[in-house]
């Protein structure tokens, strides 16, 4: 087993590569992340929104009027969802419905949790050791998705930086959450590759979305009403969670490549690998 380990790290990138988005299920797993980060993540995002103050409900619409390209209809529902809920989200919810809400919400995270522990053939971290790990990447991504409008458009100076600022930001973002959600089992630089074709693939994924997201959606608002904007939201999801993990999964690959590996220190497979 450990001679069909070694052939295969030596085999040409091409099959490691086919070898590697094999193991990982690209399409089922980044289909999962899409459906838990629409069922869960998002209605957190506007449950927290809709407590908050007015100016951080306006970072949440500007962030998804600048994420999605919405306009028009798609924005209308958008902005009366927030406007709405702070009145309502109390009485509906509670604070014990909000942590719930918020706990749901974590199984985004066990899910990207196994995609990095899929990618660098680790064994799965005991949940009494992750919990806090979910929790924390979660957060932190909410947090991240509030400023995502400002970020994008350079804080107002324009779109060219905005671009910049959002590839060196979500470089650093992927290159932690790997780190956090593998536990530290990794070393930081050989965890880098991933991060960088993750965030390379977002950020040309953010700024060609801008020509079909926008029309589709108010498209889709306008033959289905808000049944619409769901179609559209989910297709969407699902095409940047299968960048996020070709990048990942495409990530290990690359740090495990020859010269390249020596230099970031990439670790040896261990017996996961040999499995």
């Amino acid at each position: 087993m450990r001679g069909r380990t070694a052939t295969l790290r030596d085999a040409p990138f091409p099959r490691r590569l086919a070898g590697q988005l094999i193991h990982v299920n690209v399409l089922d797993t980044a289909t999962r992340l899409a459906a838990q980060t629409f069922l869960t993540a998002i209605p957190v995002l506007f449950v927290l929104a809709t407590l908050m103050p007015q100016e951080v409900r306006s970072s949440v619409s500007d962030s998804l009027r600048t994420v999605l390209g919405l306009r028009g209809a798609s924005l209308d529902e958008v902005k009366q969802v927030l406007q709405t809920g702070q009145t309502t989200t109390s009485d509906a919810f509670g604070a014990v419905g909000i942590v719930v809400t918020l706990l749901s919400a974590t199984s985004c995270s066990r899910i990207l949790q196994r995609l990095c522990e899929r990618s660098w053939h680790l064994p799965h971290l005991a949940g009494r050791l992750a919990a806090w790990r979910w929790l924390a990447w979660l957060l932190v991504w909410l947090t991240a998705l509030t400023l995502q409008g400002r970020l994008r458009a350079g804080f107002g100076a324009g779109d060219g930086l905005g671009m910049v600022l959002y590839l060196i930001t979500a470089t650093l973002l992927w290159w932690w959450t790997q780190h956090l959600l593998l536990g530290g089992r990794v070393p930081w630089l050989p965890l880098l590759p991933g991060a960088v074709l993750t965030s390379a693939a977002l950020t040309a994924l953010a700024w060609t979305s801008r020509l079909y997201i926008p029309h589709s959606l108010n498209r889709s608002v306008a033959q289905f009403g808000p049944l619409g904007m769901v179609f559209t939201l989910l297709s969407w999801l699902i095409v940047m969670f299968t960048a996020i993990t070709l990048g990942i999964a495409g990530g290990y690959v690359v740090a495990c490549q020859g010269r390249l590996a020596r230099l970031l220190g990439t670790p040896k497979p261990g017996p996961a690998d040999e499995e």
